[in-house]
């Protein structure tokens, strides 16, 4: 037969994957036909077949024999499985799991190898879409291997995701599936899979299956994510029809919950705090000992043992018991109370719990809660709302949490009991939880053959791009909710589009019940979901490389794989961009904040003379002279007001008449020196604002050029100030290159070797390169050890001088300025340096900041100090009277309020913009005049 023989439904979970398929060559009923697909994989004893290979991935050390690591079709680097899982119980901080919930994560670096997190030193690491590219690998390698004449790559794929996963976690997963040699990818939400495996099962008496329920709820909680949908169902032409009609965002809310919360109640009983990697394995001994306590005839409670300390492989585990009932009282109070009709998550400040394995999960743990507050947001287009509520006439269930009997029962009674004298909510649910995304996925391939009934609605969101209009920023409508896969939409309305210059375009997305269409323009609410921004230079070969514009219209399309794709294509000739989606975290977010929305508002009157004022010194011919450059600081006061109170978008136009005139910094030391001054303060702190990579990546520029008046004292100390204070809009590698410029002045000194010699620098302005080496939140931890080291030599040496203790808490820092998390030194580390800071004998209040930098409260346990630390540099923070938010912040997991920010970085930060804690979304940066 021509084209794919098979098709083959990929479920990519969390805790587990699978695969299942059906052979389009065979005779009969092929939706009768669907087979799971048993899976190859390495286990105690040998090799075997499992229905499921379970998410996880060793690293092997030494410790691993290399026989360990062969399979069927050959010698692999890495276990993947049932092997990985179980070596990974034996010998702690080397197993990756949960690498679906960090392709999920916004607030990471997803490409970045992070995990395993908290891994010891020396470990290797992974990104989340390498791992993910791992066990897709090992699903391909073991159906290629019984499937010789017909590759998987070659097949009809469908791979299920979350349907709340975002445009940038669905690319990020065709990403991975790419890496592993799958090219051809239809991705299909797991809750439309779930229904379209029990509509299958259920083909010939579907209507008796229904048994008249109109509003099918699904509630799909998996390892890592609950995922809710509403699905109409209908009689059209003597046959049922469905729709979508909503999905619910996306909750980081699941089994893993339940794992780490078990985890903690067992961890209290050991009498010991344990470290990220044990702990790790801790919670993988939970969730084996749950799945066995809470199965059909298992025990009434099991040992949870994990390995002592210092220990390489089993033999000095610790122990604690775990009972079922315990287990059960975890679940039905904490993650599926009973609800009333009022009841909503709750919304505040993470706790340290919630953070254990660097992953933001919900607040609320209660998946009922979230239920309730679903219904409650898609009342109106269900049709059949109850106070307030759509009412579901039936559930839907799916995903490993609900294979005990009891917890299906509590769900169904609790929606039910939210609508009191109506007919109790009906349970439909598959008798193959753990198969029916891998089946239902091969269903739905089967409805795009004519087989099956297909669930319509299209895109459960509308989506958005950010456009500046005279009365702020707004969102135009490019997508609208219910466009059907396959589809292009023109957006009717005329754009004038930027050319070879940085254009950025804001994007947004809703799953609630928005009626926009294509070129309506609304404000952005609450309810729109910032998503990774498009940032670019689009080039025009007819534009001589100059900037230019070209009149454009939007165009939209939702593929067929379920991805966003926009374009600008031009009006009056053949021209077309594609606008691709960033990736990474935002570079400014420290890998745990979203990108600002649109840097918008009314200029001040007086910004033009402003601009004026500048170009009058650093312009193409020079209006005054040069002596006079000394006053334009004092000058553009006079015209804007005292600089402390320039606004974002205000020093971010200044920054651009600056840059427009950096070759005439020359003119005279004193150009050079206020030109460094005021360009460095116009776009600290190098991020928060649209367009500030790019801004900062033109900036570095000027390092390779050098400083011109180098026998000027003053112009080197304005040359490390600039460097610092942009240094969180520069990247990993140009900060390496300052640390190696000022390594040798900053290093303790033996007085009887000669001065260091450095190309480009001098041993001018030492207290300033030290606060540079505090601001490179980038370099790998180990260079950051190396540094802090030296700043405590010197601090023993010389004393508690302000510069040294400063650049020490920037450096430790448990939650970073502007770096991803996983750069934090480790908390080995932070309490070493702890110590000596505290043996320095220094004034209490001189320690404080430092002392606060390293010990506070990130919520994260491979980042946090151990209590008997923190313990210290509280009573510390007591003597030296510190600031109340200051102690807090050690005491638990807290938000830094916009002056503690300024104190972190080390000065002021540009009025209108606000840096935003783990976990808090930002709601303005940079849009405010």
């Amino acid at each position: 037969m021509a084209g794919p023989r098979f098709l083959v439904g990929i479920d990519l979970g969390t805790v587990n994957s699978a695969l299942a398929a059906v052979d389009l060559a065979r005779q009969g009923d092929l939706a009768e036909a669907i087979e799971a697909i048993p899976i190859p994989q390495r286990v105690p004893g040998g090799v075997a077949a499992r229905r499921l290979l379970p998410s996880c991935v060793y690293l092997p050390g030494p410790e691993l024999p290399p026989e360990e690591l062969v399979l069927p079709w050959g010698p692999r680097d890495v276990l993947v499985g049932e092997g990985a899982r179980d070596q990974g119980a034996r010998v702690p901080g080397r197993l990756v799991t949960s690498a679906k919930s960090w392709l999920a994560n916004a607030r990471a670096d997803r490409t970045a190898p992070i995990l395993p997190w908290g891994a010891p030193e020396g470990v290797p690491r992974l990104s989340p879409v390498a791992a993910s590219a791992l066990y897709l690998g090992h699903l391909r390698d073991a159906w290629d291997h019984a499937h010789p004449d017909a590759p998987l790559a070659a097949q009809d794929l469908v791979l299920a995701v979350p349907a709340s996963f975002d445009v940038a976690a669905r690319e990020l997963t065709l990403a991975a599936a790419r890496e592993a040699g799958l090219d051809r990818v239809t991705l299909l939400e797991e809750p439309a899979a779930a229904f379209h495996d029990w509509a299958s099962r259920h083909r010939a008496d579907l209507e008796a299956a229904l048994a008249g329920a109109r509003l099918v709820l699904v509630v799909d909680v998996g390892g890592g994510t609950t995922d809710l949908t509403l699905v109409a169902a209908r009689v059209q032409d003597g046959r049922p029809a469905f729709t979508r009609l909503a999905v619910g965002d996306h909750l980081l809310l699941g089994g893993d919950n339940v794992d780490l919360a078990l985890a903690r109640a067992v961890e209290a009983r050991l009498g010991e705090r344990l470290d990220p990697a044990r702990f790790s394995a801790l919670v993988l001994a939970c969730r084996n000992a749950k799945e066995a306590l809470l199965s059909e005839g298992g025990p009434a409670k099991l040992p949870v043992a994990v390995v002592g300390r210092g220990s390489r492989l089993v033999g000095s585990a610790v122990s604690a018991e775990l009972s079922r009932d315990e287990v059960r009282a975890v679940l039905l109070d904490g993650f599926f109370p009973g609800v009333g009709p009022a009841d909503r998550p709750r919304r505040a400040p993470r706790t340290a719990g919630l953070a254990e394995l660097g992953l933001p999960y919900e607040p609320d743990p209660a998946v009922t809660r979230h239920v309730v507050a679903f219904l409650a947001a898609h009342a109106a287009e269900a049709g059949a709302a109850v106070g307030g509520l759509a009412r579901p006439d039936a559930i839907l269930v799916n995903g490993g949490v609900f294979t005990p009997g009891l917890l299906r029962d509590r769900l169904v009674e609790a929606v039910s009991a939210l609508f009191p004298g109506a007919p109790p909510v009906r349970l439909l649910a598959s008798p193959a939880l753990d198969l029916a995304v891998a089946r239902g996925a091969v269903a739905s391939a089967l409805v795009r053959h004519g087989i099956g009934l297909r669930i319509g609605g299209g895109s459960p969101r509308a989506f958005y791009v950010g456009i500046a209009t005279p009365d702020g920023e707004r969102a135009l409508c490019v997508v609208p909710r219910h466009l059907e896969e396959g589809s292009r939409v023109e957006v009717p309305r005329p754009f004038a589009l930027a050319l070879n210059r940085p254009v950025r375009f804001p994007l947004f997305a809703s799953a609630q019940a928005r009626l926009e269409r294509p070129g309506d323009v609304v404000p952005v609410t609450d309810d729109l979901v910032a998503l990774p921004p498009v940032e670019a230079v689009l080039r025009d070969a007819g534009a001589a490389g100059g900037a230019a514009e070209v009149p454009v219209r939007l165009e939209a399309a939702l593929t067929e794989i379920g991805t966003l794709e926009l374009w600008c294509a031009a009006q009056g000739r053949d021209a077309r961009w594609k606008l691709e989606f960033s990736l990474r975290a935002p570079r400014q977010a420290r890998g745990e904040r979203e990108e600002p929305r649109a840097e918008v508002g009314q200029a001040p009157r007086r910004l033009d003379e402003a601009r004026a004022q500048v170009e009058l010194f650093f312009g193409k011919k020079a209006a005054v002279e040069k002596k006079e450059v000394k006053g334009l600081q004092r000058a553009l006061e006079k015209i804007l007001g005292p600089r402390e109170g320039w606004a974002t978008p205000v020093v971010r136009d200044l920054w651009g008449a600056l840059h427009a005139g950096r070759t005439r910094r020359r003119r005279s030391a004193d150009h050079e020196r206020v030109w460094l001054q005021l360009t460095g303060f116009c776009l600290r702190p190098g991020f928060g604002a649209p367009l500030d990579a790019w801004r900062a990546a033109e900036t570095w520029s000027v390092f390779g050029e050098g400083l011109q008046y180098q026998a000027d004292p003053r112009a080197w100390a304005a040359w490390w100030v600039l460097w610092r204070r942009i240094a969180g809009g520069l990247d990993a590698a140009w900060q390496e290159r300052l640390l190696e410029t000022v390594a040798p002045f900053v290093r303790p000194r033996d007085a009887r070797k000669p001065a260091p010699k450095v190309a480009g620098a001098k041993p001018e302005a030492i207290d300033e390169m030290i606060r540079l080496v505090g601001s490179l939140e980038r370099i790998e931890p180990a260079a950051k050890i190396d540094a802090g080291d030296w700043l405590l030599a010197r601090l023993e040496a010389e004393g508690p001088a302000p510069h040294l203790l400063w650049s020490l808490g920037r450096l430790g820092a448990r939650v970073p300025f502007h770096a991803s998390a996983h750069l934090a030194v480790p908390p080995a580390t932070a309490e070493a340096w702890i110590a000596r800071l505290l043996a320095l004998g220094a004034p209490a209040p001189a320690l404080a900041f430092p002392l606060a930098q390293l010990a506070r409260r990130s919520g994260d346990r491979a980042r946090d100090v151990d209590d008997a630390t923190r313990a210290r540099v509280l009573d510390a923070l007591a003597a030296a009277r510190a600031p109340e938010e200051t102690v807090r912040a050690v005491r638990e997991v807290a938000e830094a309020s916009a002056e503690e920010e300024s104190r972190i970085f080390g000065e002021s930060l540009p009025a209108g913009l606000r840096l935003v804690e783990e976990g808090e979304g930002a709601e303005s940066a940079g849009d405010q005049a």
